[in-house]
Order: structure tokens, then C-alpha cells, then sequence
């Protein structure tokens, strides 16, 4: 499975070289004892920025690499689980980088950056894993195309058999099979159901309305609500589909925007810790 190959891949090499880098950077910040204190103005201070801007420009060269499908530089599988790793060593060597010092300044600025930056890549690696899975087992075999295919199939039968009931009831199953959405705004999107659901509203009134139908009725009147019932079930599940692919999408619109903030405020540090500081 892909997030095996994501967390083990080749024997957990990045795991393995990111507790290394975590270790000997922990291990030089201990024995390193300059006059002001720690800070990134020290050999250890210029040395550990120097790695932490090397690993952020390789992470954001992964968003190159992934597509990129010709390319030779190892596999897509490899560089996501460096990425994973050597992001969360990052926080280490960054925050040893500053000798824990912060302030309201442009380095922290980019510091914040870097942390808001790995939190997202983190909700991302979870988004990766988990909702897939979920997609998976919600579209029971199909897509999201076919779901809506079905449920025009049943808007034709739900009016078909309406029709041979009141004039109320065909008019429940006309907005039903007109004012029903799937998605919407971003924020329905996540919310997994739309805002005011036609079909349930639908499926609702004709379940009271069925009542007081006469018994010539009743048959058709049991089985529209029995189409109700079953493309209610539908939207829910199409609605969830579009919820899970919202929550796998929507962390990238601020994951990847805030990853170019990050390194025009680490162009900017540089800057000015060389020619200002």
C-alpha cells in the first residue's frame, strides 16, 4: 500500500537520516557554549541555517519532482517520504538554528512561516492517508459520475410515478429533481451536505403527504418513497465524495501559497543577516 511505502520506504532511510540529523545537531547545540549564548549568529548558528535553507528548498522541490514523470531523480514515493521526515527534522534544526531566541522581527517571520508551512504538510500526509480510503469505501464500486447518473435515473422514475399521484406530491418530486446540488460553496463542499437538502425536504413532506392517500394509491405512494428514500441515501453519499476530495484539496490552497511566503521571508533573513545584521 502507498502509505507503506511512504513511512518504511527503503528500510526507513529518511527516517533514519533525519533522527541522524536531528541527533548530531542536538548533540553540537549541547557542547557548544559561546560567549553570548546560542544563537544564529554563531559557526553552529550559520551552519544549522545553512542546513535548514538546504532542506527547505529540497521540500519545496518536491512539488517539482511529483510532476515531473519522466524524471530520473528517484521515485515519487521516495521523495514524499523525505519530505514527511526531513520536514519534521526541520522544526529541530530550525528552532536550534535560533538559539530558541524569537521576537517581532523578520526572522521569526519566517520561522512562524516554516511552522505554519510543516503543520499543513502534516494535515496534508494525514489527508493523504485517511480520505482516499473513505472515498473508497463510500462510492461502493462507483464514481462520483455514476452516482449522479443514478440519481437522474431515479428523478425520471420518482416523476414517472408521482404522476399518477396529487398534484401536491409531483410538485415535492419537481423541486426535488430541480433544486437538488451537489457541492456548492467551499464551505459546503466540507460540509459534507447541502445546505438545504430538496430531496430530503422531498422525501419528508411525501412520507406525510402518502397518509392520507387514498388506497388505490397506496402502492405507488409506498414505492416513490421508497425512491425517495434511495436517492436520498445517493446525495448523502455523493455529497461525502465531494467532501472528502474538498479535504484533500483544500490544504494545498494554503500549504503550497504559504511554502513561496516561506522562501521570500528566508531570502529576505538571508539578506538581512549579511548585509544588515
Amino acid at each position: 500500500m502507498m502509505h507503506q511505502s511512504l513511512f518504511v520506504y527503503s528500510g526507513y532511510r529518511y527516517l533514519k537520516l533525519s533522527m541522524l540529523l536531528i541527533i548530531a545537531s542536538v548533540v553540537a547545540y549541547a557542547i557548544h557554549a559561546p560567549v553570548d549564548g546560542p544563537n544564529g549568529g554563531t559557526w553552529l548558528g550559520y551552519t544549522l541555517g545553512g542546513l535548514g535553507a538546504f532542506l527547505i528548498l529540497l521540500l519545496m522541490w518536491f512539488g517539482m519532482r511529483k510532476r515531473s514523470y519522466k524524471s530520473s531523480m528517484g521515485k515519487v514515493e521516495g521523495w514524499l517520504s523525505a519530505h514527511v521526515y526531513l520536514g519534521l527534522a526541520l522544526i529541530v534544526i530550525a528552532t536550534l538554528h535560533a538559539g530558541f531566541q524569537v521576537g517581532w522581527n523578520l526572522h521569526t517571520l519566517a520561522y512562524v512561516l516554516m511552522f505554519i508551512v510543516i503543520i499543513s504538510g502534516i494535515f496534508g500526509v494525514y489527508a493523504y492517508l485517511r480520505y482516499p480510503e473513505l472515498m473508497t469505501k463510500n462510492r461502493r464500486g462507483n464514481t462520483l459520475e455514476l452516482m449522479m447518473i443514478e440519481m437522474s435515473e431515479l428523478d425520471r422514475e420518482c416523476r414517472e410515478t408521482a404522476a399518477k399521484l396529487t398534484d401536491e406530491i409531483s410538485k415535492c418530486i419537481l423541486e426535488s429533481s430541480e433544486k437538488t446540488t451537489i457541492g456548492g460553496s467551499v464551505r459546503q463542499q466540507l460540509s459534507g451536505r447541502p445546505k438545504h437538502c430538496a430531496t430530503q425536504s422531498a422525501f419528508n413532506k411525501v412520507s406525510e403527504l402518502n397518509k392520507s392517500l387514498p388506497k388505490e394509491m397506496a402502492d405507488d405512494g409506498s414505492r416513490l418513497i421508497t425512491l425517495l428514500g434511495k436517492k436520498c441515501e445517493l446525495v448523502q453519499r455523493a455529497c461525502r465524495d465531494v467532501q472528502y476530495k474538498a479535504m484533500m484539496d483544500i490544504w494545498l490552497y494554503f500549504h503550497v501559497p504559504l511554502s513561496f511566503a516561506l522562501l521570500a521571508a528566508l531570502i529576505a533573513h538571508v539578506v538581512s543577516i549579511f548585509f544588515y545584521w
